[in-house]
């Protein structure tokens, strides 16, 4: 009896551990790849947000907190960053919404000394908390990260 539940709770764990690792690894996950360095790209993603009419709330230099704390890490750096005639709706929906806003870009130097930039498609946000009826207002945010996206990678 032991052994049968000793074999189901190393099934669980594995599955969990897998579970979070595809998370990681989604193909819905949109990631793209800029043509400039890595300061450049952060400015560009910096200057565009703020051209479009949206709010940065925080920029997370992962890469300098890091190094404050004596360990070191390749440049990676989140923009967090939102527009509240786009982020309330979900909200007014379910607050809960407010979890996952506002939005957040990932840029990062990989092992190759590729620039990426990534994030999590606006869809997620409304799958994750069953909001529906509120697909015009994903569309718009997904167009918006697709544009700053391509403008701060682009050559």
């Amino acid at each position: 009896m032991f052994r049968i539940f000793a074999v189901a709770a190393t099934a669980m764990i594995i599955a969990m551990a897998v579970g979070r690792i595809a998370r990681a690894e989604s193909p819905d996950l949109i990631v793209k790849e800029s043509a400039v360095d890595f300061s450049t790209t952060v400015q560009r993603l910096q200057a565009e947000i703020e051209k479009r009419g949206a709010k940065i709330v925080a920029t997370v230099d992962h890469a300098s907190g890091a190094k404050a704390n004596g360990l070191e890490m390749r440049p990676t750096t989140v923009i967090i960053f939102g527009n509240p005639m786009l982020g309330t709706p979900l909200m007014e929906s379910l607050q809960t919404a407010g979890l996952d806003l506002p939005l957040r870009v990932l840029i990062w130097e990989d092992a190759g000394n590729n620039v990426r930039i990534g994030y999590w498609p606006p869809s997620q946000i409304t799958d994750a908390h069953g909001i529906e009826g509120r697909q015009d207002v994903t569309d718009k945010m997904t167009a918006a990260l697709n544009a700053i996206t391509d403008t701060a990678g682009a050559p």
